[in-house]
Parts: structure tokens; C-alpha cells; sequence
């Protein structure tokens, strides 16, 4: 028994030897798998014990900046802050230094001082059983300023997340040529490093065409850090530097888009069309100064969009009598035009269809040259079957630039259609039915006149900047055609359309309410019929119609190109059309010093705004005041902090300037009267949200909680006539 017992005692060291053993054979078989494997049940041990140490980022590049002619920045890349607080206890280690909201109570009250929001609704957030929370909308998109302010009250648990976004410091202006930018949660990967990013994406306008070089080059960053987080001493850096985006300059030019865009809210106030356009080009060079469009949008808030579709260039439509300018300008440049030869006007008629005059019986026996004048539909019908064809009626078009893109930097341009086989469509064609243009289509085939027989084509992109060196990648050049028509022709077509409008009989001619005195303002005017696919047929109703004007000055030497188009006003008819474009052409006499007229001097005057920043308030506002200017100051302080229009810019007599001062007490002025236009460079400039009823001139208002309430009536609308 004792034998057998002392046995037992020696077997218990042989198992743990071997048990031991068999430990030691396995940490050696995966000691040699963890060095001579390159991955670890899947994991690359390598990248995973650098990473542990390692840190990347990816660095940002800055979207370019948009400008226009001036300098003048129309979209520009800004920072801005959404507030986050944290509310996990946890997170502190230190009760001298609480990184979690303490106070909940003076949290809630003293926020909602600062932002605008109520207690309650901050309180509720604070209440939330989660890590951190967001204040939704209020929260969002603070300034730098604000940021400062709230850090400046000391309360705990606060925290701020840096994003940049799109900002257009002009709101609703020329927004259909900038078009905009919209942030979206994007990942990219550079070096290896995949980073989530909020990145500006454009959409529209110049934002969309050119997305790419706006956007510009992220970089990254990478280097070693210790366990407490500090980059190693001595330890490599790698980084690639962000490249920024480029700089776009326009050939906007924004004193005169602003005549524009003031021209086309009067309208939309009165008229209130389905939709209107105005737009300007320098006839000698081609450039785009300025396209105002009616229904618009605040690229600022996405949510005004009614509209993805650019008029100048996106709208292709039935463009009515404008056209028999290019009719009247085939016929002449091919030799066989008389204008004084007479021609029976009234109605014409082709095979079962019936063509009439607009005032149904025409003005009998008259001259080519009058029906010019006239705008009679069946002189445009006599001219292709008299004195060309409708060969001679199709080159010609299209040798103008119609059914054809101009090429102008804007995406989504239509062509336009030019289609005509039957008599009957040809007939039509001849006085703009039929056949489709576009705005810029317009502006181009102008030029030809405007330059003695060569047509300019379109630019609204003046050069393209590097934003890192400041080189100049692109700049616009003049682009001339060949000589289209000999300038003889061109001479007669602009006595045709000084005719127009200078023609005294008031009950024939279409032009007169183009009348401007002094000024030698030549054009054609066109109301064209609308075709509804739906019903299969035109539009019969009495205002169912696209009334427009092209047209330039002055007469002798033409240097401004002016297009306007508005579809189915309320009432009026044309009428709303001459009052934007004499409007415009009378704003931009001032603005150029083109208006030889003595009269109304003070007026007239031009003055250009410079930089007011830092000085005193009561000396600026007597400068401008003396010139003629409104000033409009916000804030009771002695310093000019802030200022619209921005330096640079050209402004006439009675127009309203903006001053910001450093005081605290900034009470909204008497806005009474006020264009839409405004009030909202004033809601702007006081960052109040601004909400508009009606259409016309402000007629009464509230303020509440840094929302204006504006109620616009066209009581305090002036007409231009």
C-alpha cells in the first residue's frame, strides 16, 4: 500500500512538466507566427502598432472666392460654429475643472439670452440622458463672434464644432449667374487616410460650372505621437499642403446688376409675372454686366428655389417680332430689299391658314420700312417671299448664332430650334413663331449691329486666379466673328430700329414707350404667342403672351446691349417690359456719365464708395450726404464698423448707403416705403431672419425675436413713366 502511494506522488510532477512543456512549445509557435507572419489572424500587425502611434488628417483646401468686374466678392468661403454641450459626468477628472454641464438652470437662461432660442426649449436639451447635444438651427451656424460671446460666459461643458460653409454676402443678386454651393458628409481618401469631410459642392451657376477649380486640393498631414499625444521630437513629418481653390472674377458689374435687379423687383411687385429678365452686355467686348431674373432665390437659403433653370441661357421659348430685325437684316445685306416698296398690309394668307397684322386689319397700303416700324407680321411675310426665301430666312438665322449655343461659361445653355419646312412655318419664322431662342442667343446676334457686321460672343467669366501665387490662369479675350454683314447693312438696320421708337405715330408704332428724352435708345419689340404641348395649340388668353425688347445705345455708335423678356404679367401687356428697360438704360446713363442732359446735375452724378471702416461715423455720413446719398446708420456708436455698399463700388445720387457702428443699441430704422431689395441688405447687415408678405414697397412691419416680419404693398410703388 505504501508502494503503490509513493507512485502516485511522482506522477503529479511528470503532468505538470508536461502540461508545462506543451505551454512553452505553444508561446513558442506563436512567437514564431507573430514574426514571421506579415498579418495576425487578419490584422497587419505593422500598420496596426503604427496607427496606435500615428496620427493623420487630412488638411482642407479653402474654396476660391467669386467676385465680380470690381473686386467685389459675391461668394465667399466663411467659418462658422455649431454649439454643442456636453452632459456626461464622465467626462471630468477635475472638479476645479468640470468639462460637462454643471448648471443646467443658468446654462439654459444664459444661452437662451445669447442665441435667441427659448429656456425651455435649451433646458429640455440639457435634460437629455445622452453624452452631448446639439441646440438644432439656433445653434448652427454661429459667427465668430458669437462663439466669442458665448465662451466669454463661462459656462462649463460647452463646446464648438468648426465648419465652413457658403456665404453670399449680397443675398438675392445676380444668384442665377453665381449660382451655389451646397455641404454635403463626404469620405476621402489621400496617403492611405480616410477622413469624413464636410465639402462645398456646386450646383448651379458659376458655383457648378466650374466646382472643380473653385474646390481646389486637400492635403494631409502624418507624424508620430507619444502616449500622451504629443508629436515625438526628432520624428518624421510628412505633409502635403492643401491646395485652395481658384478665384473666379465675372464681368458682373455690380452697380449695374443692381439697377437690374431693382428694375425686376418693381416689376415683379406690379405685374407679377410667371417670369421675367433683364440682362445688359458691353457691346464691344461682350461682357455679361449684368442678368436679373424674376421669380429668383437667396443661395443663402436653398429653400426660396422655385427654379433650377438660369433664364438667360436655360429658357428657350417662342421669341416673337424681335426676330424680324434678322429678317428685315438678310434681306437688306442680300441686295434685293426696298423699303420704300409698299406692300398691302392686314392679313396674308397661305393655303387654309390666315395670317394677321396684330391689330388685325393692318394700316393699308404701306412701306416696308414702316412695317418695320409698325411691326407688321405680313410685311415679314412679303419680305421672305419677295426678296429671299426660305433658304436665304435659315442661313441667315443660324449664321446670327440661333440654333446654336454662344458658348457663354454657364452650364445647361440651350441651342434653341430652328425648324421650318411648310409655307406656312416659314411665314412664321419671319416674325419670330415657330422657332425657338434664348436670351443670350439675343444679346449675341445684337452685337452683329452693334459692330458694324461682326458679332462678339459672350463672356461672363473675366480671368481665373490662382488663389496660392496670384498668377492668372485665364482672362477673357474679345472674341470677334468674321465680318457677317457689310456695315451699310448695319447702318440701315439701326435707322429701322431708331424708327421705332422715335416714330410719332403713337397709335402704330410699338417702340414709344421706349421714349427716353435725350437719349438715343434704338429697338425692336416682340410679343410673342406661348405654345402649350398639353393643349396642343397656343395660349388664348389676353395676357398669355412673351412680351420683349431688344435693343442698345446709343444710336450712332451702340455701346450697351440691353434684352428684356416677361411671360404672362397680370396686366399691362408691355408695358411692364418698357418700364424696367427705361428704367435700367436711365440708371445707366447716370452711372456711365453718358447723359449729355445739364439737367438734374446733382443727379446724374456719379460717386464711388470707399472704405469707411474705422472711421468716424458722423464725419462719413456728412461726406455722403452732401453727394447726395441716404444714409442709413445702424447702431448709436462713433466708429464705422461695418458698410454696404462694400468699397469700390459705383452708386448715384438718392441712393441708400449703409453704415454699421460699434455701438451696442442698433434699432431698426423707419424702413417704411423701403424696396424689397433693402430690407434685405438692412436684415443682413443686423443678421435678423426676414419674412416677406405681399409684393411692392414695405407698408408695415414687426420685429420679434430678430425675425422681421415685412409687409409689402404696391402702395408705395413709383412708376418710371
Amino acid at each position: 500500500m505504501k508502494t503503490r502511494n509513493a507512485n502516485r506522488k511522482w506522477r503529479t510532477p511528470k503532468y505538470v512538466f508536461v502540461l508545462f512543456l506543451v505551454f512553452i512549445v505553444v508561446l513558442y509557435g506563436q512567437l514564431c507566427y507573430l514574426s514571421l507572419s506579415p498579418k495576425v489572424y487578419g490584422i497587419d500587425m505593422d500598420l496596426f502598432a503604427a496607427n496606435r502611434n500615428t496620427v493623420k488628417s487630412i488638411l482642407q483646401a479653402e474654396r476660391g472666392t467669386i467676385y465680380d468686374k470690381d473686386g467685389n466678392p459675391l461668394a465667399i468661403s466663411v467659418t462658422t460654429y455649431t454649439l454643442i454641450a456636453y452632459l456626461d459626468e464622465s467626462r471630468t477628472t477635475d472638479d476645479d475643472n468640470p468639462l460637462h454641464v454643471v448648471d443646467k438652470e443658468l446654462t439654459a437662461t444664459k444661452l437662451s439670452e445669447v442665441l435667441g432660442l427659448t429656456y425651455e426649449y435649451i433646458y429640455d436639451r440639457l435634460q437629455q440622458d445622452k453624452y452631448q447635444v446639439e441646440f438644432g438651427i439656433g445653434g448652427s451656424n454661429i459667427t465668430e463672434l458669437k462663439k466669442d460671446e458665448i465662451k466669454a460666459l463661462g459656462l462649463p461643458g460647452l463646446d464648438f464644432i468648426e465648419t465652413t460653409s457658403r456665404n453670399y454676402p449680397n443675398g438675392d443678386f445676380a444668384s442665377y449667374i453665381i449660382g451655389y454651393a451646397k455641404k454635403y458628409q463626404s469620405e476621402e481618401t489621400i496617403n492611405g487616410l480616410t477622413n469624413s469631410l464636410t465639402t462645398l459642392v456646386g450646383e448651379l451657376g458659376i458655383e457648378g460650372k466650374y466646382n472643380d477649380l473653385l474646390t481646389g486640393t486637400n492635403g494631409y498631414l502624418e507624424y508620430q505621437k507619444d502616449r500622451s499625444g504629443y508629436r515625438i521630437p526628432d520624428t518624421e513629418e510628412l505633409r502635403t499642403d492643401a491646395i485652395d481653390g481658384s478665384d473666379i472674377y465675372l464681368t458682373i458689374d455690380s452697380g449695374i446688376q443692381r439697377f437690374a435687379e431693382s428694375a425686376i423687383k418693381d416689376l415683379e411687385s406690379e405685374y407679377n409675372p410667371k417670369w421675367s429678365l433683364i440682362a445688359v452686355m458691353n457691346a464691344k467686348t461682350g461682357e455679361i454686366l449684368a442678368s436679373s431674373t424674376s421669380p429668383s432665390y437667396d443661395p443663402n437659403d436653398l429653400n426660396t428655389i422655385t427654379s433650377y433653370e438660369n433664364p438667360l441661357v436655360s429658357y428657350s421659348y417662342e421669341p416673337g417680332s424681335t426676330m424680324k430685325i434678322y429678317t428685315y437684316m438678310c434681306a437688306i445685306e442680300k441686295g434685293t430689299y426696298n423699303g420704300n416698296e409698299t406692300y398691302t398690309s392686314g392679313k396674308y394668307v397661305i393655303g387654309e391658314d390666315t395670317i394677321y397684322d396684330w391689330n388685325k386689319k393692318g394700316w393699308g397700303d404701306i412701306t416696308y420700312d414702316l412695317g418695320f416700324a409698325y411691326s407688321s407680321n405680313v410685311g415679314a411675310i412679303n419680305i421672305v417671299n419677295n426678296f429671299i426665301n426660305k433658304g436665304d430666312l435659315r442661313d441667315c438665322l443660324e449664321t446670327y448664332g440661333f440654333g446654336s449655343k454662344t458658348g457663354i461659361q454657364l452650364s445647361r445653355e440651350l441651342s434653341g430650334t430652328i425648324n421650318f419646312n411648310y409655307p406656312v412655318e416659314v411665314a412664321a419664322a419671319s416674325f419670330g413663331q415657330g422657332i425657338t431662342t434664348t436670351p443670350i442667343q439675343h444679346l449675341q446676334a445684337l452685337s452683329i449691329i452693334a459692330n458694324n457686321g461682326k458679332m462678339v460672343k459672350p463672356q461672363i467669366v473675366s480671368k481665373i486666379v490662382d488663389s496660392q501665387t496670384g498668377e492668372v490662369t485665364y482672362e477673357a479675350t474679345v472674341e470677334y466673328s468674321s465680318q457677317l454683314v457689310k456695315e451699310s447693312t448695319t447702318q440701315k438696320i439701326r435707322d429701322l430700329m431708331h424708327e421705332v421708337i422715335l416714330n410719332n405715330d403713337a397709335n402704330a408704332a410699338t417702340g414709344t414707350l421706349y421714349r427716353i428724352d435725350g437719349v438715343d435708345l434704338i429697338g425692336k419689340t416682340g410679343t410673342a404667342q406661348i405654345y402649350s404641348n398639353s393643349k396642343g395649340g397656343y395660349l388664348t388668353g389676353e395676357q398669355d403672351y412673351v412680351y420683349s425688347f431688344a435693343g442698345m445705345f446709343p444710336y450712332d455708335d451702340p455701346e450697351i446691349i440691353i434684352y428684356a423678356a416677361v411671360q404672362q404679367p397680370t396686366h399691362g401687356k408691355g408695358t411692364g417690359v418698357s418700364k424696367v428697360v427705361k428704367s435700367v438704360v436711365q440708371s445707366i446713363l447716370k452711372y456711365y456719365n453718358m447723359d449729355d442732359s445739364d439737367d438734374n446735375e446733382e443727379e446724374n452724378k456719379t460717386i464711388t464708395i470707399s472704405s469707411y471702416l474705422n472711421q468716424n461715423i458722423d464725419e462719413v455720413a456728412s461726406t455722403l450726404e452732401s453727394n447726395g446719398l441716404e444714409v442709413i446708420r445702424i447702431g448709436d456708436g462713433s466708429k464705422v464698423v461695418a458698410q454696404y455698399p462694400v468699397s469700390g463700388t459705383n452708386v448715384v445720387a438718392q441712393d441708400k448707403v449703409f453704415l454699421v457702428s460699434n455701438g451696442t443699441n442698433q434699432q431698426l430704422p423707419n424702413i417704411k416705403g423701403w424696396s424689397r431689395a433693402d430690407v434685405i441688405t438692412l436684415a443682413n447687415l443686423l443678421d435678423y431672419d426676414v419674412v416677406f408678405e405681399g409684393y411692392g414697397y414695405v407698408s408695415n412691419y414687426t420685429l420679434k425675436d430678430d425675425q422681421l416680419t415685412v409687409v409689402l404693398s404696391n402702395k408705395y410703388n413709383i412708376s418710371s413713366d
